[in-house]
């Protein structure tokens, strides 16, 4: 089990997260480590996992008691006229007199009350079931580990795609503002050539439609930035919404191979090869069932007939025993042939995890090429979309364009840029899928060795 312990550097990182200055809307500005220490503390998905595997744990303490001595105290009370109880009562109690040996007496005694106080153990020397059970629940307190590491690098993937989701909402309204101006600058150009008399009064209204447009796409932005704020939040466990730092995460791909290779240890397969071994270990324990138990004990007894606890009379004994379990309605050839199964299922199971994880690497790699082509192809369309709204704009000035392909130039420009954002997101969030995939984003992260 791999539970991070927090550095002293990530502790500081929360400190400065926690007195972190807020913007005009009382929101938290955060980088992305800030923002997935904080989740690693206030996620609820990790604090369930963190607590599903302490009490894995205590497993291996309740499979171990088997193994250790059980001691037993037990206060009992007998009143009877039954002539073995009674006359053993007496006994017990070193009471028994002479005249108890008459015919009448041994026949029908009086009742007799009998206070009994015991103290017993049992210690097992042999109990091969026991032993294979303290190492069945090793192994399943280890594969829960497993589990644990692959949920935080789920909520730490999720972390980074809500966190760049926060940027490029950012993005986008920054890109709608900027269309908001560039639909201004236009509509002043259009005025301002029909009231000298050289442009058309239905120019400046398609001007003033185009500036409307923008201020309704930024007015959209926004309620985007802010859901985006809140899913942030929420990831990290809180309520209130959390803004993302401008700079972008540091993330850069590396070769096929390197993420092939980690893939091979990835927390979830390790898990489940922890649970093959415990398939083999079923087997084992169906097996032990043929062997003998040995073990000993012993006990410590008080008897008294006038209050509880009393010592009137006491006895001990000592005893080793063996128990063998002859026959038991095959049961336990019906649980080698089930533990055989198990055995066979869980390993097609790590099988076919493994090339699925192959698979989903190999996807995901090819994805984060196509994404940074994409981004490529978008940051050439944008500075094409750029020149040419230059050029129909001096053109328009000039009465050589009409208000129509100024705003068409603009309208493909304003696409541009959101593609850009849109694609600048999508590369980044594809390089931490294939860290994820191939169970690498806790390291690109910085967040382990």
């Amino acid at each position: 089990m791999h539970i991070r312990i927090i550095t002293a550097l990530e502790f500081v990182l929360m400190l400065l997260a926690a007195s972190a200055p807020a913007d005009a809307d009382g929101e938290r500005s955060l980088t992305l480590k800030e923002a997935l220490s904080l989740a690693e503390k206030g996620n609820p998905e990790i604090l369930a996992s963190s607590e599903s595997v302490l009490a894995t744990k205590e497993d291996i303490g309740i499979a171990r008691s088997f193994l250790l001595p059980k001691i037993t105290f037990e206060e009992r009370f007998m009143r009877t006229n039954n002539p073995t109880y009674a006359f053993m009562a007496k006994l017990n109690q070193a009471r028994f007199e002479q005249s108890d040996f008459e015919i009448s007496s041994l026949n029908h005694p009086p009742a007799i009350n009998d206070f009994q106080t015991g103290l017993s153990f049992e210690q097992p020397i042999f109990a091969p079931k026991a032993y294979i059970a303290v190492d069945m629940a090793k192994r399943e307190s280890a594969a829960k580990g497993e589990e644990f590491v692959r949920k935080r690098e789920d909520v730490a993937f999720r972390v980074v795609k809500t966190y760049l989701g926060v940027q490029t909402a950012k993005s986008f309204v920054a890109v709608a503002e900027k269309a908001v101006s560039d639909a201004k600058e236009h509509e002043r150009i259009a005025e301002t050539r029909y009231n000298s008399g050289l442009g058309l009064y239905s120019d400046m209204l398609r001007a003033s439609v185009a500036v409307a447009s923008a201020e309704e796409r930024l007015v959209s932005a926004t309620k985007g930035l802010k859901v985006a704020k809140r899913a942030l939040g929420l990831t990290l466990g809180l309520t209130e919404s959390m803004d993302a730092a401008d700079e972008r995460p540091d993330l850069a791909p590396r070769d096929l191979d390197y993420y092939y290779e980690a893939a091979l240890s990835r927390s979830d397969l390790k898990s489940l090869q922890e649970r093959y071994r415990n398939a083999e270990n079923s087997l084992r324990m169906a097996n032990a069932g043929y062997l003998p138990v040995f073990g000993i004990g012993g006990s410590y007894q008080l008897n008294s007939h006038r209050n509880p606890f009393g010592d009137e009379g006491d006895s001990w004994q000592m005893s080793a025993f063996l128990r063998w379990e002859l026959f038991d309605g095959v049961k336990r050839e019906h649980e080698r042939q089930k533990a055989k199964h198990t055995i066979a299922e869980t390993a097609a199971y790590v099988d076919g995890m493994k090339k699925q994880i192959s698979f989903m690497v190999y996807d995901a790699y090819l994805g984060v090429g196509e994404a940074k082509k994409g981004l490529d192809l978008a940051q050439a369309a944008m500075k094409s979309a750029e020149e040419s709204r230059r050029l129909v704009k001096k053109r328009y000035e000039n009465s050589l364009s009409t208000i129509v392909d100024l705003l068409d130039v603009q309208t493909s420009l304003d696409g541009a840029r959101a593609t850009v954002v849109d694609r600048e997101g999508a590369y980044l969030t594809a390089v931490a899928n294939l860290g994820f995939q191939s169970g690498t984003i806790m390291r690109d992260l910085g967040l382990q060795e």
